[in-house]
C-alpha cells in the first residue's frame, strides 16, 4: 500500500480527504489483506459450504441495508419473504418489494463480478433500477432532475444539474485510482462521495452499498455488510467524512469487511478459529486485560474482532498477537 506524504488528498479538484487515518489503521489493513490471502489460497471452496455462506450473507445484506433505510422487516421475516415467498402480516407492500428487489440486485451484481471489472454508470443505474422496481418506477434507474435534502445530514447535496457530471467524475476516479488507494480505501471513498452526490431521489443508500461491494468483490473480498445496529455510528461517520475526516468511516468499513472474511475463514476445515464474546475471553487466565480495554481494542480495530448483532467477539490468539506486537514495538 502506498503511503502518500501529504495528509490531504484532492479528488476531481474539489473533494478533500484527510488520510491521517492510515497510521492508526495500517495494522488493520495488513490483517485484512493477510486474511484475504488465506481465503484466496483456500479457493475453490467446497460448493456446499460456499452456497450456504452466500445464502446467509445475502439475507443479512438485504435485511441490514433495508433496515438502515427504515424497512421494518426483521431478519427472520426477511428470510421468509426471500426464501419462502411468505407475505408478512402488518408489513407494507413496499417493504416486501424492497426485500425482493434487493435480492434481485445482489444476483445482478454477482453476474458483474470479475477481477478485471470496470465500474460504469450503466451498472450503477441498473442496480438502482432494480432497487426501486415496482416501488417508484418513474425514478428507477434515473438521475434526479431536482434538488434534494437529507434529514440529519450536515450538508446539502449538489444541484441536480451537476449530479450526472459528478457521478461520472467519481466513476472515472474510481476506475483510474490515481492515488493508489488500497481496495478498502477506494471502496470507502467511493461510498462516501456517491452518498454526497446523492444522484437519485430515493434508493441512494442501498444502491451505493451495492456498488461499493462490487468494488470489493472484484478483488476477492466477500461483501461488507454495514449492520443495522451500527446505523447511528454509520451516519455519524458519513457526516465526519463530509468534513474530510475519513477515520470513522474507514474503520467501520474495515470492521464490516473483517466480519465477512471471518465468516468465510471459519468455514475452512483446516482453520480452527474459535470466536467468543469479549466477556468470555477476558475470563481466560492468560488474558491480562479487562472487558472495557479489550472492547476498546475491538472497536478501534487494534485486534482481530467483529460484531455479531450488538456484541463484539474475538479470539484468545487475537489478544496474544496484540501483546506480542506491543512487546516488539
Amino acid at each position: 500500500m502506498l503511503f502518500l506524504p501529504n495528509p490531504i488528498l484532492y479528488i476531481c479538484g474539489v473533494w478533500e480527504i484527510d488520510v491521517t487515518y492510515r497510521e492508526e489503521l495500517s495494522t488493520t489493513f495488513e490483517r485484512l489483506q493477510d486474511k484475504l490471502a488465506v481465503l484466496n489460497k483456500a479457493r475453490p471452496l467446497s460448493q456446499s459450504a460456499l452456497s450456504k455462506i452466500k445464502e446467509v450473507l445475502q439475507i443479512e445484506w438485504t435485511y441490514n441495508s433495508n433496515s438502515i433505510e427504515g424497512n421494518t422487516l426483521n431478519l427472520r421475516e426477511t428470510q421468509m419473504v426471500l426464501q419462502e415467498g411468505i407475505t408478512i402480516k402488518g408489513k407494507s407492500l413496499r417493504e416486501h418489494f424492497e426485500a425482493k428487489n434487493h435480492e434481485t440486485a445482489i444476483h445482478y451484481l454477482t453476474t458483474l463480478v470479475h477481477k478485471n471489472y470496470i465500474l460504469s454508470c450503466h451498472d450503477i443505474l441498473s442496480l438502482h433500477g432494480l432497487v426501486l422496481r415496482s416501488i417508484e418506477d418513474e425514478f428507477a434507474g434515473r438521475i434526479r432532475n431536482a434538488g434534494v435534502r437529507i434529514s440529519g445530514a450536515n450538508f446539502t447535496p449538489p444541484n441536480a444539474y451537476r449530479a450526472s457530471e459528478l457521478l461520472n467524475e467519481l466513476i472515472s476516479f474510481t476506475n483510474n485510482n490515481p492515488l493508489c488507494l488500497n481496495e478498502i480505501e477506494l471502496a470507502t471513498v467511493f461510498h462516501h462521495k456517491m452518498v454526497w452526490i446523492h444522484p437519485f431521489f430515493d434508493g441512494n443508500g442501498r444502491t451505493v452499498r451495492l456498488a461499493m461491494n462490487l468494488l470489493l468483490m472484484r478483488h476477492g473480498y466477500p461483501p461488507a455488510i454495514i449492520l443495522k445496529t451500527d446505523r447511528k455510528k454509520y451516519y455519524e461517520a458519513l457526516n465526519q467524512a463530509n468534513k474530510g475526516n475519513y477515520h470513522k468511516l474507514m474503520l467501520l468499513m474495515c470492521q464490516a469487511v473483517e466480519r465477512s472474511l471471518n465468516i468465510y475463514l471459519t468455514a475452512l476445515p483446516e482453520r480452527d478459529i474459535d470466536y467468543k464474546s469479549i466477556t468470555q475471553i477476558v475470563r481466560e487466565p492468560s488474558v491480562p486485560y479487562g472487558q472495557e480495554y479489550v472492547s476498546l481494542l475491538a472497536r478501534t480495530g487494534k485486534i482481530d474482532a467483529h460484531k455479531e448483532g450488538r456484541n463484539w467477539v474475538t479470539t484468545k490468539k487475537a489478544i496474544e498477537d496484540y501483546i506480542l506486537e506491543k512487546k516488539t514495538n
